[in-house]
């Protein structure tokens, strides 16, 4: 994307695309969400539009592209969302007036609703408690735990447990909404964390030490590839740890409210995808009543159990 005039950048590249990189993705996004915009740039987008002036893309260049990729429609609207905010930094810069992909509809998304049973939970941890890597088990056990990202815990360093107070305060560069997280743990949390640091190396600061000098771990796919087959589980990501954490919570009667604080959401209508099963203990409790007039009805009082007040 040209601004004006003709040609790329002598290494390929457009300005839009590299400004975009330099000026705002670099400096405000995580690494990982970086390269995926690399990724998009340099496979899907450059190929189709990089040589174009930004004032010469349409919408119907736009569209093109997001068509085109309609049956990977979770990608195909990544791509969008990456080139509606390009062409917003076009216009805060003053390369054009409009953009082209605003208001662009985008493809259905199913949400993965994911999460381990109680069998499998049972099955995971029979496996982690086998492994002869406890470091990666150690990591997967801190996520289930505590519903945290991978990459929050494996970035984690032992200054940010406060084990007084039984707290993870998570720095900002660490979470994905760069505010800083202070997050409660549960006593099984804190008795892993203990049990780690009795047997960690004082000088090393990561929970997580990786094998590369004073870098923490960076990557346990192996390990969670050959966990998963080990246990029979099947379909079954690492980041649909924190779908089980909330997932269960949220069954056994925890509010949304509490469940997105837990997470980090600071969006409450992200955390929303859990309250369908939230109906199972307003079942329960719907239920009781029902039994406690069946009981009046045959002349045999049912009493309602108390459900605890929170």
């Amino acid at each position: 994307f040209p601004p004006n005039g003709s040609g790329v950048h002598e290494n390929g590249s457009s300005p839009l695309a590299a400004d975009y990189l330099e000026r705002h993705a670099i400096p405000k996004k995580r690494p990982n969400s970086v390269r995926n915009d690399r990724a998009m740039l340099q496979n899907i987008i450059l190929p189709k539009v990089g040589r174009k002036k930004v004032v010469a893309i349409t919408r119907r260049d736009i569209e093109s592209i997001h068509v085109a990729m309609r049956d990977r429609p979770y990608q195909a609207n990544r791509v969008l969302a990456l080139l509606s905010k390009m062409f917003n930094l076009a216009i805060s810069w003053q390369w054009r007036t409009d953009n082209p992909a605003k208001g662009m509809e985008r493809y259905d998304e199913d949400k993965r609703d994911r999460y381990l049973t109680d069998d499998e939970l049972r099955r995971l941890y029979d496996v982690l408690d086998s492994s002869p890597n406890q470091r990666a088990a150690n990591a997967i056990r801190l996520q289930l735990l505590t519903g945290a990202r991978l990459g929050e815990v494996l970035k984690a360093e032992w200054k940010e447990i406060d084990f007084d107070r039984g707290v993870w305060t998570k720095p900002s560069h660490h979470t994905k909404r760069k505010r800083t997280q202070h997050l409660p743990l549960g006593p099984q949390a804190l008795a892993l964390l203990s049990a780690m640091r009795e047997v960690s190396a004082p000088e090393l600061p990561f929970l997580f030490p990786g094998d590369a000098s004073g870098k923490p771990l960076q990557e346990i796919k192996k390990f969670w590839r050959s966990t998963m087959n080990e246990a029979g589980i099947a379909h079954y990501r690492r980041h649909d740890n924190r779908h089980t954490f909330a997932s269960h919570l949220v069954s056994g009667g925890l509010s949304l409210e509490i469940i997105g604080r837990l997470l980090g959401h600071t969006n409450p209508a992200t955390t929303k995808r859990y309250a369908h099963l939230a109906d199972d203990p307003l079942r329960a409790a719907a239920t009781r009543f029902g039994e406690k007039i069946e009981g009046l009805r045959s002349g045999k009082e049912a009493e309602i159990v108390q459900l605890p007040k929170r």
